[in-house]
């Protein structure tokens, strides 16, 4: 089964961080050179030390690069790309794992877990909780200094 994008140029437009995916018989044919250079690049999204590059798909910390797994990445480059915006559980379910919140949307409270986790105590205050409705990515926040 061969997976391409839909509708590239839109979806990246329009969702610069989340991509759709379909069924196709055959490979994605660009007409000319000139339309495969037209497609927009995703940006690099730099905040202090974090930089998120949507091209290469990596994530670097303090100059270091770290793993993340394919929805934990999109989501971080989702919240980083739209900040300060305040998402739903369920928002975020249809934008990032492009299903419908059906049920349990626990699933996104472990992911934001694991990307503050991975990020380390001096960015894990960037992803916001928003008591009784979702996450927002907050460039200004500052750490929580431990006791």
């Amino acid at each position: 089964m061969n997976l391409h994008h839909c509708s590239v140029r839109r979806t990246l437009l329009d969702r610069p961080s989340s991509v759709r995916w379909c069924r196709r018989k055959g490979p994605l044919l660009l007409s000319s050179r000139n339309e495969a250079a037209d497609l927009p690049r995703a940006p690099v999204h730099r905040v202090r030390g974090l930089a998120v590059d949507g091209e290469s798909r990596r994530v670097w910390v303090d100059g270091r690069q770290l793993k993340f797994t394919y929805m934990e990445f999109e989501l971080l480059a989702h919240l980083m790309a739209n900040q300060r915006r305040v998402y739903t559980r369920g928002q975020l379910m249809a934008l990032v794992w492009q299903q419908n919140a059906v049920g349990d949307t626990r699933t996104v409270d472990v992911h934001v877990a694991r990307l503050r986790r991975k990020l380390g105590p001096g960015y894990r205050a960037m992803i916001r909780t928003v008591r009784q409705v979702g996450y927002a990515f907050e460039p200004s926040a500052t750490p929580k200094p431990r006791p």
